[in-house]
């Protein structure tokens, strides 16, 4: 009893039939309890010098390190019509295998003879095509042909030229040599007649030598009328072999337009062959896409768009699916304030959901239920979430993952760091400091070097 009150009662009280009051008030009962306080004491004391593994925790879940293996929806590549479903939800199915038909609901493909119209079309634009290559290649011969004619055409024309003017320089010495008969013709009869006026001449060889100069006269006369006739035909003859270059070009000019359009009018077609084969192929395309199949080996999980007769968009989510092989990964975020203490390859304790574990947060050694990872990957650009992604790929060195584990599935993970006294960890959350920063030891050493 404290005796605190002035009004005692301790001349009222028993205390020999209260045990407990006489054990409370002993000294030997105090030095007891002495003795529980300081041996408490200093096994808590004690125990802030045990080591201490700081650690992150952060929540995340189950996912795939390959996108190829994370779970998928099927889309439908063009629009149609739910018409059959060769699969339910649950079912494994192979690479290839036939997931859904839908039917036509466009009415430009609605023709069933579309691909035998269309390759029709092709083989008659590709007559066209040949057509033109023909009359392409008659018009290079025709072409060939008046270079030919032109070239021989214009050397009888030179020739004939060259023939004017030799017969010229002919015709032009004759006229020079009855030209000089007439002079001498008429010089003769001038003597002739003034022998006759003196009497030494009779009348009959007057009239001798004047009928001479006449006909000296008449064959000059008729040889420059000659040489003016040949002038004129070399002149034709000139005009002439201009005139058949200028013919000539005209008719190959003619002829290489006519080819140009029928090259134009062939290229045409060909484009048009071109753009037919193009839509053949699209058509031909369009048919094997009625059959919606599977893009890999997995198990159709849920359909999105279910029923008969219902009618789907192009891009449209058909039904999904889950690869049947994946390599198993945590995604984890942690803080921005923690990246820079996370480095490839350190390790990761992870409880999932649904496997019971007993963890110990800074006696990881200890804890049981949980499974080793470690960092594979981190992303360089922050969340929406406001917090930096992590990926933990399974330790290969540790004990493997459950099998049953399913993507998607939640997980509780610890981001090991360094071993530090539990004083320490306490006297760092009670100041609000983050973990302490350190290198690995390859990388500690390698700075070392720089």
């Amino acid at each position: 009893m404290l005796n605190i009150s002035p009004n005692s009662i301790n001349d009222q009280l028993d205390r020999s039939a209260y045990n407990s009051l006489k054990n409370v008030e002993s000294k030997k009962s105090g030095k007891v309890f002495i003795r529980i306080v300081f041996i408490v004491g200093a096994v808590i004391l004690g125990a802030l010098f045990l080591p201490w593994t700081q650690n992150i925790r952060s929540k995340g879940s189950i996912t795939t390190l390959r996108p190829d293996q994370k779970p998928q929806t099927i889309h439908s590549v063009i629009a149609g019509r739910v018409e059959k479903w060769f699969v339910m939800e649950g079912d494994y199915v192979n690479k290839g295998d036939t997931v859904l038909f839908i039917s036509e609901i466009k009415d430009e493909y609605f023709n069933p003879e579309l691909l035998t119209n269309t390759e029709r079309q092709i083989k008659s634009n590709e007559l066209s095509v040949n057509s033109y290559m023909e009359k392409v290649k008659s018009l290079d011969n025709q072409i060939d042909a008046l270079s030919q004619t032109s070239q021989l055409k214009t050397q009888q024309a030179r020739n004939k030229f060259r023939q004017a003017k030799l017969k010229i320089t002919s015709d032009s010495a004759t006229f020079k040599g009855k030209e000089i008969n007439y002079e001498i013709a008429k010089k003769q009869y001038d003597r002739i007649v003034e022998l006759h006026e003196e009497g030494l001449k009779s009348l009959t060889d007057l009239e001798n030598r004047k009928l001479k100069m006449q006909k000296a006269n008449a064959e000059m006369i008729e040889a420059e009328n000659k040489l003016l006739t040949t002038q004129n035909e070399l002149i034709n003859a000139q005009v002439e072999m201009t005139s058949v270059g200028a013919q000539f070009r005209d008719k190959i000019s003619k002829s290489e337009s006519d080819k140009f359009t029928a090259m134009s009018n062939m290229y045409d077609a060909e484009a048009k062959v071109t753009k037919l084969q193009n839509q053949y192929m699209n058509y031909s395309v369009r048919t094997g896409l009625y059959y919606i199949t599977a893009p890999q080996n997995g198990y159709i999980t849920k359909a999105i768009q279910s029923g008969l007769g219902e009618t789907i968009k192009e891009g449209s989510e058909i039904i999904s699916i889950m690869p049947s092989e994946y390599d198993l990964a945590i995604e984890m975020f942690i803080d921005p304030v923690d990246l820079p203490l996370i480095k490839k390859g350190e390790q990761v304790n992870i409880q999932f959901d649904g496997w019971p574990a007993i963890v110990f947060s800074g006696w990881p050694t200890i804890s049981y239920g949980t499974y080793s990872g470690n960092v594979y990957a981190i992303d360089n650009f922050i969340s929406d979430n406001g917090k930096y992604r992590v990926l933990v790929k399974p330790d290969e060195s540790e004990h493997a993952w459950p099998d049953a584990l399913r993507v998607g599935g939640g997980t509780s993970s610890l981001l090991l760091l360094n071993n530090v006294p539990i004083w320490y960890e306490l006297w760092r959350n009670f100041n609000g400091f983050p973990p302490d920063y350190y290198q690995p030891k390859d990388f500690s050493k390698d700075l070392k070097n720089k």
